[in-house]
Formats: structure tokens, C-alpha cells, sequence
């Protein structure tokens, strides 16, 4: 089995609904999401996919989506206030936390046919998540 994982970096705001913390209110990151495609066969040059494909797919699509943009929660009151405004937003159908990031992104890649095994999104230098594709046991931790 063979892995290629790519890096792309890039900028966004967010803040999480109904959430009791510094989080709740507007704030930006510089995230870097790496994204990891996996095969057990690789193509005529010996590669899974030309890392320089991979970039045109992925980051193009990240540029043109998510960078700079505002990440909410589609029930957000201020996606409408700022949309009006002429303010780049993607509503979503969850919070826009890191987990749901990762996902979005791993969500893409699918659509776009690539064999993306996993996608580790970091939002900060410290804290980052990885989304795997399939079921996993959903494990809730009460505060």
C-alpha cells in the first residue's frame, strides 16, 4: 500500500454556535490542512498521483472556497447580516469546528474521485484533527 500526503495552507474566520467559550465570538486562523491519498497500485510514472495534480485539484478548490472565507453555521443570524454586506461566507450545514473542517475537505476530495484516505486539519500550531472515512463508533464525553 502506498500513501502521498500534500500540504495546503490557508486562511479563515469562524465561530462556533451556541458554544460557551472565547470561540463563540468571530475570530481567524491560519490553518493547514494535509491531505492523505492512498493506493495499492500506482500508475505508469510510479506514482499514486502527480503531487502537481493534486495541488491544481485540492487547492484550487480550497482557494476558491474556503480561503478568506468566514466558515458559520448555516442558522447563524450573522450569515445573512454579512452576506448582505458583501462578505464571503460559507454557511454549513454543522459548526465549523476543526473535526467538521477536515470533513469537509475529505468530503471533496471523495467527490472529486481521489482515493483520499484521510485529511488532518490543524487550526492552530498546537491543535489539529483527522477525518477518516467510514463508520466509527460515535463516542460522546460528558463535561
Amino acid at each position: 500500500m502506498f500513501e502521498v500526503t500534500r500540504e495546503f495552507e490557508f486562511c479563515f474566520g469562524h465561530r462556533l454556535w451556541n458554544y460557551k467559550g472565547k470561540c463563540h465570538n468571530l475570530h481567524g486562523h491560519n490553518g493547514k490542512a494535509c491531505v492523505t491519498l492512498r493506493g495499492d497500485k500506482l500508475n505508469q510514472l510510479g506514482m499514486i498521483i502527480d503531487f502537481v495534480e493534486m495541488k491544481r485539484i485540492i487547492a484550487t478548490w480550497i482557494d476558491s472556497t474556503i480561503d478568506h472565507t468566514l466558515l458559520l453555521f448555516k442558522d447563524d443570524p450573522l450569515v445573512k447580516t454579512l452576506q448582505e454586506n458583501g462578505e464571503k461566507v460559507l454557511p454549513l450545514d454543522v459548526n465549523p469546528t476543526t473535526e467538521n473542517i477536515a470533513k469537509l475537505i475529505y468530503d471533496f476530495c471523495v467527490e472529486k474521485g481521489l482515493p483520499v484516505e484521510k485529511v488532518t486539519m490543524w487550526e492552530t500550531t498546537y491543535s489539529y484533527a483527522t477525518y477518516f472515512g467510514g463508520e466509527t463508533p460515535s463516542i460522546v464525553v460528558e463535561e
